[in-house]
This record gives structure tokens, sequence and C-alpha cells, in this order.
């Protein structure tokens, strides 16, 4: 696999919300910054009153 395909490959995991399976710990923050970004989304929504 070349470096393009493998970090497409963890980018399409990512974005399917799956933790990088492998000792990368790049990939490792990456996952940890995705996720901090959903739950802020999660907690916004849920804070927004409608109208």
């Amino acid at each position: 696999m070349t470096p393009e395909e493998e970090s497409d490959a963890l980018l399409d995991a990512l974005a399917a919300g799956e933790l990088p399976d492998c000792g990368d710990s790049a990939a490792r923050v990456l996952a940890v910054l995705l996720g901090d970004v959903l739950d802020q989304r999660r907690s916004s929504v849920s804070m927004t009153p409608s109208t």
C-alpha cells in the first residue's frame, strides 16, 4: 500500500467513526480529536433551544 493509500484508508476509517487499528500515534491523536469534535456537536445541539 502506498503512503497515499494508507492516508486515504485512515481518513476513511475516521470518517466512518472507526478508531485506527495501528501503532501510529498521529492517527490516535486524530481519532481523539474527532471524538471531541463530535461530542461538542452533540452537546451544542442539545443546548440549543428550538424556536
